[in-house]
């Protein structure tokens, strides 16, 4: 089974390669559920890097329809990946009414080349997944990055189950909560990778600053979320 580790700075990806993982997908703000990492990370993790790394695609947090700005950006990022030879892209478009956005993900499937297209989480709002698998393989999608439309990979596991058995060209990617005490569920159902980001806190600072400066609740002010190799490792032991 391969480890895909969802890697948040140059220091998660190290320790994710070093507790085995098999990919990278490589993001920023995991808080907001992943951003388009920036080119100071992009460049270092493909000099300090060696297993392969796909790169997340996306240009701020919330939705998955995009302005013409927004997608021309995307596809500006897309090429700055091919240059640096990254071996994937993970993104994806959906139109307002939570349907695929077919002529802008092919067009970003086309602005990758020959690197590997994982269609991300967006996946998990769209209307018809079954209608959408055909649809995304037919574009030559590598991979389809999902928690079955549900809040965790654990709870959608029947819709995911289902989808790795219709899949005939795309790789099911479970996604979302899985951890080192749910893994072998996904093991023994057959999927053929999974995606976790393995992370523990860590603290940064001492003391409580002045002001808050993070809106978000995922990780407090003078802490950082960072892949723990030893998590990785155990979770690599278990469906190895």
């Amino acid at each position: 089974m391969l480890v895909e580790v969802c890697a948040n700075s140059l220091e998660s990806a190290l320790n994710a390669e070093k507790g085995g993982a098999d990919r990278i997908e490589l993001c920023s703000e995991l808080g907001v559920g992943g951003i388009t990492p920036s080119y100071g990370l992009l460049t270092l993790v493909r000099e300090q890097v060696s297993i392969p790394v796909h790169v997340l695609i996306r240009p701020r947090g919330g939705d998955f329809s995009y302005s013409k700005m927004e997608f021309e950006i995307m596809k500006k990022d897309i090429a700055i990946c091919v240059d640096l030879g990254f071996e994937g892209i993970v993104c994806g478009v959906l139109l307002d009414d939570f349907s695929l956005d077919e002529k802008r993900t092919e067009a970003l499937v086309t602005a990758a080349e020959n690197l590997s297209f994982t269609f991300h989480r967006a996946f998990d709002w769209v209307n018809d997944p079954y209608v959408t698998l055909r649809r995304l393989e037919a574009m030559g999608v590598a991979n389809i990055l999902s928690s079955g439309q549900q809040k965790s990979a654990l709870e959608g596991i029947d819709l995911l189950h289902d989808l790795h058995r219709e899949a005939t060209t795309s790789t099911i990617l479970p996604g979302s909560g899985i951890s080192l005490d749910n893994v072998g569920l996904f093991r023994e159902r057959g999927f053929k990778a999974i995606h976790l980001s393995g992370t523990r806190v860590r603290q940064n600072i001492q003391g409580t600053p002045k002001i808050p400066m993070s809106a978000g609740r995922y990780v407090a002010d003078g802490s950082v979320q960072l892949t723990d190799t030893e998590l990785i490792q155990a979770v690599v032991s278990s469906v190895k």
